[in-house]
């Protein structure tokens, strides 16, 4: 247990680094667009709404509409769901000691795609506030079904049963979901937008939205890293420094699961985030959650951000869905992590 709290923190200028990097993100996010306005007006802008403190900057109202009401919400909650998505991915890595885990692992996206389609398909009217909920009751009921059918696994000394568990439902799920579409064609372009992923709708009642649950979801993980170093010596070797280890893999699991089901009502689904940032992280920092953890809630975001920025600019006018961008640049890279860990066993 000595031990176990003489792990080094992490230390300043790691921190001064990650809060760089959202600022610069957010920054740049905000400027780059099918227009560019310069960061001056951009801080003009933004320092006017929230602290009534104006600059020397010749903003117009034009620009004020722009930055305020399109580009920085969707920068805001870029930030959040990217930060969420990766820590989340982190949290499973150590939790279930395997380093191909993401935020879907449970079923989460097949949930939130089952739950979306049906929102999609069978209401008559508008379903801009059926949607988010549609789908986040669609992935947390997937998650208690493979929790449930995988809760085995939390008693022996892997937890092999639940990935299987997870990979199990995640199939059915999307074979219902397969078979809603087919039988309502005419809705496919409508779901197939969103299960792209996309953040070029959103507002700020998307932001307000998700970032309660993302805020305690984020919170809850964080107050675990040192329990996830724990984890890394195994169950029986955690049981004896006294850590309640079902409990507090439970939390864990139902902290992030419900993390990023927040996050996918409102963006669809936008995968690899888990895994690309907390592997490229560990490079750097090593395996020690208590240095890993506050940096991938920190370039969760920023990852998130730039992948955004490529999507709006690459082919401009038109917009690449944001899940697109991801896929490609995470495909390789789980291909990359795949083969650097003894084909994906728990270690």
């Amino acid at each position: 247990m000595t031990q176990h709290r003489s792990t080094p923190t992490l230390p300043r200028s790691l921190w001064s680094v990650g809060v760089a990097a959202v600022l610069i993100a957010a920054l740049l996010g905000t400027c780059i667009g099918a227009v560019w306005i310069s960061p001056m007006h951009v801080l003009d802008i933004v320092m006017t709404h929230i602290a009534g403190i104006h600059l020397a900057s010749s903003a117009t109202s034009t620009e004020d509409t722009i930055i305020w009401q399109l580009r920085l919400p969707r920068v805001v909650l870029a930030l959040f769901v990217g930060s969420i998505l990766a820590t989340s991915g982190c949290a499973y890595q150590g939790t279930f000691r395997n380093p191909l885990a993401d935020p879907y692992l449970l079923g989460v996206s097949a949930g939130a795609s089952l739950g979306a389609t049906s929102a999609i398909v069978f209401s008559n009217s508008t379903v801009h506030w059926l949607l988010p909920l549609a789908s986040f009751t669609g992935a947390m009921m997937a998650v208690g079904l493979t929790y449930s059918l995988g809760r085995s696994a939390l008693v022996g000394r892997s937890a092999t049963s639940l990935i299987l568990a997870g990979v199990a439902v995640a199939s059915l799920l999307t074979a219902i979901q397969t078979l809603v579409q087919q039988r309502n064609s005419d809705k496919i372009r409508e779901v197939y937008g969103w299960i792209l992923g996309r953040l070029s709708t959103s507002g700020w009642s998307d932001v307000q939205l998700v970032a309660p649950y993302i805020i305690v979801c984020t919170a809850i993980l964080w107050q675990h890293r040192r329990v996830l170093d724990v984890f890394s010596v195994g169950d029986e070797e955690a049981l004896s420094m006294g850590l309640p280890v079902n409990r507090a893999r439970a939390a864990i699991i139902i902290a992030a699961s419900l993390g990023t089901a927040a996050a996918v009502s409102v963006t669809g689904l936008i995968g690899f985030v888990g895994i690309i940032v907390p592997h490229t992280i560990r490079l750097f920092t090593g395996n020690s959650y208590r240095r890993l953890m506050p940096l991938t809630i920190a370039f969760g975001g920023v990852f998130l951000v730039f992948a955004d920025i490529i999507s709006r600019t690459v082919l401009a006018p038109q917009e690449i869905p944001i899940g697109v961008v991801t896929a490609l640049l995470g495909a390789p890279f789980f291909l990359f992590v795949l083969g650097s860990s003894r084909n994906g066993e728990i270690s």
